[in-house]
């Protein structure tokens, strides 16, 4: 049997879907098909019930399953041992969420490109659990994200929290009140946010239940600039990382709320699979330049 029969048969299992592994690994579908064919040759078994949707391994393909991904670990931590003595060269697959990435990714990238200049960066965008299942299905090599305190991640996926962020709600600066409020007391102004799926939107979602209120939704749309625009005109509150606030050009426009009951806080996490090889120092530096990047914009505050 070969390790690419194994890939082809884990990012199966793990996509749920022969075409999404196909994408995955950079492969035809038929060329999935025959790997996976061959593996269950080889072992003499059924890995999969073809006819459920989406696909699902068998009992056996189940077992079978946690075998290889410890396969695949090993295999990691080889070329692990042999990569590290090679300078970091070649593509670099990072991602960051949206929110941030205007604020930290062009001097982090300008930096790292110096510190390594035989690597070439490669960014995805998207929210933190998209890119934590990029990492999972090996589409990108490490992640920079905004979750709670005490988050877990999946097996074989390192999590380092490298940093705070606040974040805070906004309103029109003509619209502040002039004394602390509740959340109860402004959560009917409504809210311009970003859609659904955003970390920031279901901690305050969620925040809004546990007091029994419903989460009123003004207007959704990316950008948080365009955001913080939309809320300096009056179309309603905000919810943004406070470093992002101060560099905002509505930033004169806006107002934090001073709200007594909801000051919620991100931490800042460095998310990468286990074995990264000769990309383990780029990666922590990235975390580093990251973190250096919005700690900046806390201390311009």
């Amino acid at each position: 049997m070969k390790i690419d029969d194994i890939d082809a048969f884990v990012a199966v299992i793990r996509c749920q879907s022969i075409s999404h592994a196909a994408e995955s690994l950079a492969l035809t579908q038929p060329a999935i098909t025959r790997r996976v064919q061959n593996f269950e040759q080889a072992l003499g078994v059924e890995l999969f019930d073809r006819n459920t949707k989406p696909l699902k391994p068998t009992p056996m393909g189940t077992q079978v399953y946690q075998k290889c991904l410890a396969i695949l670990r090993e295999m990691d931590s080889l070329r692990e041992l042999v990569a590290n003595d090679t300078p970091p060269s070649g593509l670099l697959r990072l991602g960051v969420p949206q929110t941030i990435g205007d604020v930290v990714l062009l001097d982090a990238l300008k930096q790292l490109r110096g510190q390594f200049p035989e690597l070439r960066a490669q960014v995805s965008t998207g929210w933190g659990s998209h890119l934590v299942s990029k990492i999972e299905n090996g589409e990108i090599d490490a992640a920079a994200a905004l979750f709670p305190a005490g988050k877990i991640f999946p097996e074989g996926i390192i999590g380092e929290s490298i940093g705070k962020m606040e974040l805070v709600v906004v309103c029109a600066a003509d619209r502040v009140p002039k004394k602390p409020v509740k959340l109860a007391d402004c959560y009917d102004q409504g809210f311009v946010l970003n859609p659904d799926g955003c970390g920031f939107r279901a901690g305050l979602q969620r925040t809004l239940a546990d007091q029994g209120l419903s989460l009123k939704v003004n207007l959704e749309t990316f950008g948080t600039e365009l955001q913080l625009g939309l809320v300096a005109d009056g179309m309603g509150l905000g919810l943004v990382p406070r470093p992002l606030l101060e560099r905002s050009a509505h930033r004169e426009s806006l107002a934090v709320l001073p709200l007594k009951d909801f000051k919620p806080v991100m931490d800042l996490w460095l998310i990468y699979p286990r074995f990264l090889g000769n990309l383990q120092a780029p990666v922590a530096s990235f975390g580093r330049l990251v973190a250096d990047a919005l700690r900046q914009g806390r201390e311009a505050a």
